[in-house]
């Protein structure tokens, strides 16, 4: 079903574009020591030349790339400038482009902030972006409505693998975890979308074990790929039962065998074979 901007919703076209190529995602996190690596200046011209690159690199071997907004804003107007352009060239190549910010806030600021990364209108669009729920699930209602309307996706934290984090996310409620009401909740919006609906969790892929039921008919984004750990037979003993909605992703386990673009097209295509083995 077409939205109201008369795009297909973010879930429909993720579950296509993966079947079309690979259940794999690949972050582009400019980071200091990834630029000093790849014998760039850290400023926004080694930003911009690293992550075009990347962009260069992956296009026509996944269908998704993550972009960690921190790595740029960190430059000033000069490094979300640069953030634009990347967003504009990996669409322009029929890359997905997931923006990792992790915003979350009070009705009229979580409205501004999904005005800003989810509206096709404006430079900072991406096709989805991911999001912090604990302010209280209720407060990313704003994201969902405008990511609704046209036609884009949002990715809730819901069991991520940092070592700080079953601290809230493990917290017991009435009903069980933190988690699982946060995956509960993303399963009811989900519900009857074909073939999957846009709105996604975060889980991370380096957890020892899951607990929470993650079936939620829609994307799993799994970070923890490669540099921090995860193999993709962890992703698969974690998530191999819902197969079908899972996204890993790596970032610097891929970028970290460029600056060549051969070389890092080389290093996605061995992660790509590792996950579909």
């Amino acid at each position: 079903m077409a939205t109201d901007s008369g795009a297909l919703p973010f879930g429909a076209r993720l579950r296509a574009a993966v079947k079309a190529r690979v259940p794999l995602c690949v972050g582009i996190d400019p980071h200091a020591s990834l630029l000093s690596r790849w014998g760039l200046d850290d400023d926004p011209s080694g930003v911009e030349r690293l992550a075009l690159t990347c962009v260069e690199a992956v296009a026509g071997e996944v269908v998704v790339v993550k972009l960690q907004s921190a790595f740029f804003e960190r430059h000033g107007s000069a490094g979300v400038a640069v953030l634009e352009r990347t967003i504009a060239a990996a669409k322009a190549v029929d890359l997905l482009v997931i923006l990792d910010v992790k915003r979350g806030d009070v009705d009229s600021t979580a409205a501004a902030y999904a005005d800003a990364y989810l509206n096709p209108s404006s430079a900072l669009a991406a096709d989805a972006i991911t999001v912090s729920p604990f302010l209280g699930f209720g407060s990313l209602r704003p994201f969902f409505d405008v990511a609704r309307a046209h036609g884009t996706g949002v990715f809730v934290l819901a069991r991520t693998s940092n070592p700080d984090g079953d601290e809230v996310q493990g917290a017991r409620t009435g009903a069980g975890t933190v988690a699982a009401s946060v995956l509960s909740q993303l399963r009811d919006l989900n519900a009857g979308a074909e073939p999957m609906g846009s709105f996604g969790a975060v889980v991370g892929g380096t957890l020892a074990e899951l607990s929470e039921d993650v079936a939620i008919n829609g994307p799993l984004l799994v970070p923890g790929l490669g540099a921090q750990g995860a193999t993709a037979g962890d992703v698969r003993r974690l998530l191999g039962h819902v197969w079908d909605q899972v996204l890993p992703s790596s970032s610097r386990g891929i970028l970290a065998a460029g600056p060549a673009p051969g070389a890092v097209r080389a290093a996605v295509r061995e992660v790509a074979a590792s996950l579909a083995g």
